[in-house]
């Protein structure tokens, strides 16, 4: 069920990277056409440098040997650590790239947009890839400007995870904390939050700023950017009030300097976590704490839902990952046929087989896996042993959650978006700002971020044109 990406690289750093180091990349060796880059009726042979696929378990390598079998004298090299962006796009301005790179999915529009990465249509008809298979929101996120530029794999969702124990003791129910009523959401929080000694012994309620925003304004009805990725909408009155009230949660329980001092001192992947320990009374997180709770504390007091919006309807934000093939690639042809083959139904259901195989030597259940290949999650979904409560539910939410998914749009500015978006939260939760000055000044810059890159990326395809 986990599937945790890192970079080794911020957002802001990410942005200047991007703005200098693909210069070099931007135009040249066709990165906009991928016509001049792929043949699809290539033999394939030579090598496959792999990078950014770390952390690599019988998920990986059930599928990783299926792939290989299939790929031939193709020799696959993985290149060790998860993706170092600046390595990457070093490689790529000095026409030295891998084959193949796994990246986040939020990553995907800026890396085309700069000539990084090739569109894939011609992979996509070569290879017979039905993108319709995929996840709406996760192949939305790898499309730009009509273009798909990556190839989906696993979906990140969010839950309502909470302590039974501590709900009963309070006279709260998991409808309480699950963000249907945010009124009622605040009361719960200063229920279950307790003090010792003036000091934070119970957080209540974490809202999960700054990284859940987008949550939080998309259940108050409000999208932080439009549909095509060129108007932010950041300083949208529904946006204001998501971060006043998610930010009034810390305030309700000493500020979040104390909230996150607290949060952070936590055993997080341990048997000394939070919910085992009874420090926690609920938040939203993504799905594969489901399986490292069931891991390290099978018999903590735990309840799950899905986070509602204020309409009380399910809602998720989708991120992920996707196989991206980098401009210069010199085997785009074997980088496409991983990318299918990695992806493909099969592969996901001899991944399910091999984690169930792996669960049941450990005496534990198969809580699932979501692959972003809609197709494969309903066959995986079918294949879920019983593990008896909470865990059975927490999985039926898993599985609805991922059914009701939004994701940001592919940009050419994302990693600036991101990070123009993240300051203002964090000035607004350090007391540098209130929530309608933060916003007000994140929306100039995100809106200026991205009037540049559509210009230049116009102007680009004008002189390719």
């Amino acid at each position: 069920m986990r599937a945790v990406m890192r970079t080794t690289i911020g957002g802001a750093a990410l942005a200047a990277l991007l703005l200098t180091a693909t210069g070099c990349a931007q135009g040249t060796g066709g990165a906009n056409d991928s016509a001049a880059q792929y043949d699809p009726d290539a033999k394939l042979s030579g090598t496959l440098s792999v990078m950014g696929f770390s952390g690599v378990d019988e998920v990986a390598t059930s599928r990783m040997d299926l792939t290989k079998k299939d790929l031939g004298d193709v020799d696959v090299k993985l290149i060790e650590g998860d993706l170092d962006l600046q390595q990457f796009l070093s490689a790529v301005a000095s026409g030295k790239p891998p084959e193949i790179v796994y990246a986040n999915r939020n990553q995907i529009g800026s890396l085309a947009a700069r000539g990084a990465i090739l569109p894939l249509d011609r992979c996509i008809e070569g290879e017979g890839i039905d993108t319709s298979q995929y996840v709406p929101a996760a192949i939305d996120q790898v499309t730009l400007d009509g273009k798909v530029y990556g190839i989906p794999e696993f979906n990140t969702v969010q839950l309502t995870m909470a302590n039974q124990q501590l709900l009963d003791a309070a006279g709260l129910t998991v409808a309480d904390v699950n963000g249907s009523d945010w009124e009622a959401l605040s009361a719960a929080n200063e229920k279950l939050t307790k003090s010792d000694g003036g000091k934070l012994s119970v957080i209540g309620y974490d809202s999960k700023l700054p990284e859940f925003l987008p949550l939080w304004a998309k259940a108050n009805g409000a999208d932080l950017i439009s549909e095509d990725g060129k108007k932010a909408n950041l300083n949208d009155p529904k946006v204001v009030e998501a971060l006043e009230w998610a930010v009034s949660i810390y305030d309700a329980q000493g500020g979040f300097s104390a909230v996150k001092a607290y949060r952070d001192s936590a055993d997080f992947f341990g048997e000394g976590n939070q919910f085992a320990t009874g420090v926690l009374g609920a938040m939203p997180m993504e799905q594969w704490y489901v399986n490292v709770l069931n891991d390290v504390s099978p018999d903590a007091p735990m309840v799950f839902d899905t986070v509602h919006d204020k309409q009380d309807k399910t809602i998720a934000y989708a991120s992920g990952s996707a196989w991206a093939i980098p401009a210069g690639s010199s085997n785009p042809e074997a980088a496409c046929r991983w990318a299918r083959l990695m992806t493909s139904k099969d592969a996901w259901e001899a991944a399910a087989n091999a984690r169930i195989e792996a669960r049941s030597a450990e005496g534990k259940p198969f809580t699932g896996i979501l692959t972003g290949n809609a197709e494969a999650d309903k066959m995986i979904q079918g294949m879920v042993t019983e593990g008896g409560e909470p865990w059975d539910t927490a999985v039926k939410k898993m599985y609805q959650a991922n059914e009701n998914t939004f994701s940001l749009p592919a940009n050419p500015a994302d990693a600036e978006f991101t990070t123009a978006m993240q300051d203002a939260v964090n000035s607004v939760l350090n007391g540098q700002a209130t929530p309608q000055e933060a916003m007000d000044k994140a929306q100039t810059a995100a809106q200026k971020a991205l009037d540049d890159a559509w210009s230049k990326l116009d102007k680009a395809r004008q002189g390719n044109d």
